[in-house]
């Protein structure tokens, strides 16, 4: 497609925008025009695609995953178990990770979320076992092959089973192998600019696998170098119990200690925090991925966002790793925030419109991206197109209300930067049943290894 072309996305059956009833026009990437009803757009020589079947979101972005993780699904040893037996029976697992493996669990996570509407992704990978020392150039490639923005995690674990911590000591690294390849991977691939594609941000694991002293060496590398910052927090009581009991305080304060409570850094989780300590977060700029699913399935609690959004904390939407979810889906994953926080705080303040919201613009403040997750002017042209053809939307009334009160999972059409990279729900070059041929050779090869 050249790029120079500008496509009048036309007449869409639902738009999540203002102004924009008969479509935008985008070119070079960008949104340049919105067509409000009755008009035509002012946009010469705009090649028309059809939309009238389909309603357009900004594209969907995931704010907290672990790709690797699509290798242990539903894995009979570690269900109906809380987060720490949880880790503790995976991580056994997850130390057999070789090169071949990631790539292929990289390569059904990146695919499952496009194919969801998901234009822009994080993902936090911290297991690095023995011949893994490359895991983010191997996320980066696939990432490249598939035309998905990215925002990479160099992640990391230091504090093994013999320094009091829960991982294995084959799976963690020391700080100063850590803090240089943060550095390296940073100098490499992290691109700066409304256009980027590819980012790096620097993520230990958290306080119960990580040393004081590279949480604070991670956040200075992370000023000095200019990028985010992420780790999980807050996410279980047993996590806020382990932080009293080694640090002497509560998890957020322990944050702060380490020079982490800033704008610069997003939380994965937050299910934990009272009043005051959201008060903090607001003002202090950090924001929070809500994963509802995976708070679900380990029945870790519900993160109370509209509390937190009261308090001037932004909120986006996580699907998190693939073994608590189990799944990689964005749009199953806003359907789910929507029912778990309609359920806490009601009718009267959850809408599906909040929990479009926390996907898109909610999501782009948590990943540094403003240009993101909003169909305005001069926003990215990265939007998700879903077709209401399948028997779940028979006899809707609203279609944006549609996509999330009847559950739709998949999308037909998905433009990052300006370029279609699904096309009539496909992935252009992807050869769908052989990726899963391969991918569950490999998933069945760690699982009885």
């Amino acid at each position: 497609m050249d790029q120079g072309q500008a496509i009048w996305i036309k007449d869409p059956l639902g738009i999540f925008a203002d102004g924009a009833a008969r479509g935008v026009v985008v070119r070079n990437g960008r949104i340049v025009e919105l067509v409000q009803a009755g008009g035509r757009p002012a946009t010469t020589g705009a090649v028309a695609f059809d939309a009238s079947q389909h309603v357009v979101l900004p594209g969907l972005i995931n704010t907290h995953h672990h790709f690797y993780q699509t290798l242990t699904r539903a894995l009979p040893a570690a269900m109906d178990r809380e987060l720490f037996p949880w880790l503790q029976a995976l991580y056994p697992v997850w130390a057999q990770l070789t090169p071949e493996a990631l790539q292929l669990g990289v390569s059904v996570a990146m695919a499952e979320l496009l194919l969801s509407g998901c234009t822009t992704t994080t993902d936090h990978h911290y297991v690095f076992p023995a011949g893994l020392e490359d895991a983010v150039d191997i996320e980066v490639a696939v990432a490249k092959r598939l035309g998905m923005r990215v925002l990479l995690t160099r992640g990391s674990m230091n504090r093994s089973q013999r320094d009091g911590g829960l991982p294995p000591d084959t799976v963690v690294q020391d700080e100063d192998t850590i803090l240089a390849d943060s550095e390296r991977v940073v100098a490499k691939y992290h691109q700066r600019g409304e256009d980027a594609m590819v980012q790096i941000a620097l993520a230990p694991c958290s306080p119960f696998s990580v040393t004081t002293s590279l949480m604070r060496a991670t956040a200075a590398l992370a000023d000095r170098l200019d990028v985010r910052l992420h780790t999980h927090l807050a996410e279980t009581e047993d996590e806020n119990k382990f932080c009293e009991r080694t640090h002497g305080c509560r998890p957020l304060d322990y944050l702060e200690q380490c020079g982490w409570l800033n704008a610069r850094t997003w939380l994965a989780h937050g299910i934990f925090f009272d009043a005051a300590e959201m008060e903090r977060l607001g003002k202090a700029g950090t924001t929070i991925s809500h994963c509802a699913c995976s708070n679900q399935i380990l029945a870790s609690g519900c993160c109370p966002v509209c509390d937190m959004e009261e308090a001037g904390v932004g909120v986006g939407l996580g699907v998190d790793g693939s073994a608590s979810n189990d799944a990689s889906n964005l749009m199953q994953e806003v359907r789910a925030a929507f029912l778990l926080q309609r359920a806490r705080y009601g009718v009267a303040k959850v809408s599906h419109k909040d929990a479009l919201r926390w996907a898109t613009k909610g999501s782009a403040a948590c990943v540094g991206r403003p240009e993101l997750g909003e169909i305005a002017l001069g926003k990215a042209a990265d939007l998700a197109l879903f077709k209401l053809d399948e028997l779940r939307f028979s006899g809707h009334g609203d279609p944006l209300a549609a996509l999330v009160l009847c559950g739709a999972h998949r999308a037909d059409r998905v433009m990052v930067a300006g370029k279609w990279v699904v096309s009539d729900g496909a992935i252009e070059g992807l050869d769908v049943a052989d990726l899963m041929r391969r991918h569950s050779a490999a998933a069945r090869a760690m699982q009885v290894g």
